[in-house]
């Protein structure tokens, strides 16, 4: 008999379906507990409609992720002993909170602002080294071309001063970038002025060798939804046969989840008044925040949402992309770094209470995101998007020769 909907093989291609699914994970450090605490309400969705052990990868044709979203990317989609994702979407929630203090320690006593301000002066604030053990430890030798679904993962070169995009669909052209998870996840993290670039080389099955000199994701792609995108573009354009017949400007077959680690209210922003005065290390360092970080990463972050709001508007497929953010973050809890129990449960608490606000679009003409009129929330249409995918994953299924049957 033909196996059933909670069988657990990948997911068939995007050729015997109606859509491409994508899922995209914004960078931000441990703000990353937002998005962490949005999949696990996902994937229990899932859960409900297709058995417990339905997985975030069963659904998504491509999951990609920058900095700390890449990280999670990374973890949602490498294979376990079994060949199944090595973490579940409720796992990623713990990760950081265990994790994060060490990965992040904070200074204490009456003379830690100094000693902070002192480290960013002359490096970065964190050496990095508990992050490199606790990735390579939980990564271990898995490679880019394992992962149990496909992925995008940005980084930024600065020898060549150019995007390097790790992407499953790449490595059988460039073998050179079928690099180790551990190694991808490090480079997509090494966000400037807290943590250091990072180096290192690969090397394919015939010898030849690549080097990297990467530093954080954010710089090409705080948003990496487009990415994903474009790397899907680009095997239409390759006439990829998992793709057939889809045509490269097919938008309205796309169905994207983009989920973003919060920013701060505008009441908590920088001012152009104050920003006047500031001088390199102003730009660098002000108040313990780094502006000029924050406003790159913001930018890149909101370009996409608007090239992608505009596009699935004009295409009357709005419904199909669906953009979850939070930007009314206050006090510790916008900042990347500061990793104490309360700052983490503040966290928890935002990604919670974001559920339950209302899904939010871009405003084409004024820029700003808004309600939607209806007034549904992000939890009701993670739920109708979970009988989306699942539906999508059924009938690939049941249009694939490939489909295993049971004797």
């Amino acid at each position: 008999m033909e196996r059933n909907s909670s069988s657990l093989l990948q997911i068939q291609p995007p050729t015997f379906g109606d859509l491409i699914t994508i899922l995209s994970i914004d960078g931000g450090g441990i703000r990353g507990i937002i998005p962490a605490t949005i999949l696990e309400f996902l994937e229990s969705q899932l859960q409900e409609l297709d058995g417990e052990d339905a997985r975030l990868a069963d659904y998504f044709d491509v999951i990609a992720g920058t900095s700390t979203g890449g990280l999670v990317t990374a973890m949602l989609t490498a294979p376990d002993d079994k060949n199944r994702p090595l973490f579940a979407a409720k796992d990623i929630k713990p990760f950081y909170l265990d994790h994060c203090p060490k990965i992040f320690p904070q200074d204490r006593g009456m003379f830690a602002s100094i000693g902070k301000l002192f480290k960013t002066m002359t490096g970065p604030k964190y050496d990095g080294k508990y992050l490199h053990s606790v990735i390579r430890e939980k990564l271990g030798e898995r490679r880019l071309n394992q992962t149990l679904t496909s992925v995008v993962i940005p980084t930024f070169d600065i020898k060549n001063l150019q995007p390097t995009i790790f992407s499953t669909y790449e490595v059988s052209h460039d073998p050179t970038m079928n690099a180790k998870l551990s190694d991808i996840c490090i480079g997509t993290s090494a966000a400037p002025t807290y943590l250091p670039t990072y180096y290192f080389k690969n090397e394919d099955k015939d010898g030849n060798v690549r080097e990297f000199n990467l530093t954080d994701g954010g710089v090409a792609a705080n948003n990496p939804a487009l990415c994903a995108i474009g790397e899907i573009t680009k095997q239409v354009t390759k006439k990829n046969p998992d793709f057939f017949p889809i045509k490269p400007m097919d938008y309205g077959r796309f169905l994207v989840i983009s989920i973003g680690t919060g920013v701060a209210k505008i009441e908590q922003r920088y001012n152009a008044i104050d920003a006047a005065k500031w001088g390199s290390m102003g730009w660098l360092f002000n108040d313990g925040s780094t502006p000029l970080v924050d406003v790159f990463s913001q930018a890149s972050g909101d370009m996409v949402d608007l090239h992608l709001g505009v596009v699935f508007q004009a295409l009357h497929s709005e419904d199909n992309y669906l953009r979850i953010q939070d930007d009314t973050l206050t006090g510790t809890v916008s900042s990347v770094d500061i990793s104490t129990q309360e700052n983490l449960n503040n966290l928890v608490k935002a990604g919670e209470e974001l559920l339950n606000k209302p899904v939010s679009r871009v405003n084409l003409e004024s820029g700003n995101t808004e309600p939607v009129k209806n007034g549904v929330t992000n939890a009701e249409t993670l739920k109708k998007f979970a009988k989306l995918l699942s539906n999508e994953r059924k009938l690939r299924e049941q249009r694939s020769p490939n489909t295993k049957v049971w004797k």
